[in-house]
C-alpha cells in the first residue's frame, strides 16, 4: 500500500499520475473497480476534486502496472513488440499497446498524447509495430508503409504445408465490413483490391508448416485469409482456421507474428538513424517448436 497527503486541491487522477507515472488510465479505473483507490477511507471517483489536507491510499503494486519495453526509441520512433491478444488500440480505458506505450512515455518525462500508430497489427497477431512520436514522424513513416519502403516480414505455422514449398501468391481481396472478415478471389471484382503475398518454408513438422511471409501489400487479414484460400491456414486463426486443428493443439491465438523490419536507405533527418536499420525478433515459441519437431 502507498499513502500520500494532499497538498493542494488537484483532481483524483492527476494526482495519481504525478504520483506513479507508470500508471495509464486504464489501470486507475481497474484499482477504482476493485475497491484498490480510496480518500479519507472512502472510494470516489477519479474525476473527484482532492484538498489539502485529504489522505490517499493506493492498495496495489504500481511497479506491476506496465509491461512496455521498446525494441528502439529515439526523439521521433517508438518500435514497440506486441504481444499476441494486446489490441494495438481501442476505448480510452482500454489496455492496449497505444495505451501502454503512452504510459511508458509518461514515466519518462515526454508527451504521451503526441503518440501516434503507424500501422496496425491484429489483435492475435503478436511483433513489430511503429510508433510515432510528432506529426512529421507519423507522415514519414506511414508514407514508408504506402510506398512499400519498409520491408516486413512474418513468421507463421500453418495447418498444412504448401506447395511448392515457396511461392509469390496474386490474388484480389474482398472486405466485408459488417462480418469482419475477408474473402480471396482469382478475379477483380468490383471492390476487390490486389494483394501479393510471398512466402517460403523455414522447416516441417508432421501436418505443420512454419513459413516466413514477406508482405509486397498490406490489407486487411492479408495473409491469414491467403493462406487459407490454397489450404494452408494459420494454427489459432478463429476465423479462416481449422477450428479442429485448434482446439486439438490448443492454440488461443493465431501463429502468426511480425517479427522482421527493415528500413530503407533514409536521408532525410531526423530519421536517417535508421536508414538500412534490421531489426529481428527471436522466433516465437511455436515455430521454435515446429524446428524441434515437438509439435505435429
Amino acid at each position: 500500500m502507498k499513502e500520500w497527503t494532499v497538498k493542494s486541491d488537484v483532481r483524483l487522477d492527476k494526482f495519481l499520475y504525478e504520483k506513479v507515472p507508470s500508471l495509464s488510465y486504464g489501470i486507475l479505473r481497474k484499482y477504482l473497480k476493485e475497491n484498490k483507490i480510496k480518500v479519507d477511507g472512502k472510494k470516489q471517483p477519479l474525476s473527484f476534486r482532492l484538498s489539502a489536507g485529504n489522505i490517499v491510499r493506493l492498495y496495489a503494486d504500481p511497479s506491476g502496472s506496465i509491461s512496455f519495453v521498446p525494441v528502439y526509441e529515439d526523439e521521433s520512433l517508438l518500435i514497440a513488440n506486441k504481444p499476441a491478444g494486446l489490441p494495438v488500440c481501442g476505448q480510452e480505458d482500454a489496455d492496449t499497446l497505444l495505451a501502454r506505450a503512452q504510459t511508458y512515455l509518461r514515466t519518462q518525462g515526454q508527451d504521451p498524447l503526441s503518440l501516434r500508430l503507424c500501422h496496425r497489427l491484429d489483435t492475435g497477431t503478436s511483433g513489430l509495430v511503429l510508433l510515432a512520436k510528432t506529426p512529421q514522424a507519423e507522415a514519414f513513416f506511414t508514407q514508408l508503409i504506402r510506398d512499400r519502403a519498409l520491408c516486413k516480414k512474418y513468421l507463421c505455422v500453418t495447418f498444412g504445408r504448401p506447395v511448392p514449398e515457396s511461392d509469390t501468391l496474386q490474388d484480389y481481396l474482398i472486405k466485408n465490413s459488417e462480418k469482419g472478415t475477408v474473402r480471396i478471389v482469382s478475379a477483380p471484382l468490383p471492390g476487390a483490391k490486389e494483394i501479393t503475398t510471398r512466402y517460403r518454408t523455414l522447416a516441417v513438422s508432421g501436418r505443420l508448416a512454419l513459413l516466413e511471409v514477406t508482405l509486397i501489400t498490406g490489407r486487411t487479414h492479408q495473409i491469414r485469409a491467403h493462406l487459407a484460400s490454397i489450404g494452408c491456414p494459420i494454427l489459432g486463426d478463429s476465423k479462416y482456421g481449422n477450428q479442429a486443428a485448434n482446439r486439438e493443439l490448443k492454440f488461443k491465438y493465431q501463429a502468426l507474428c511480425a517479427y522482421s523490419l527493415v528500413f530503407p536507405e533514409i536521408t532525410q533527418e531526423p530519421f536517417a538513424a535508421l536508414s538500412k536499420q534490421h531489426f529481428e525478433l527471436d522466433f516465437p515459441w511455436y515455430a521454435q517448436q515446429v524446428l524441434k519437431q515437438t509439435i505435429k
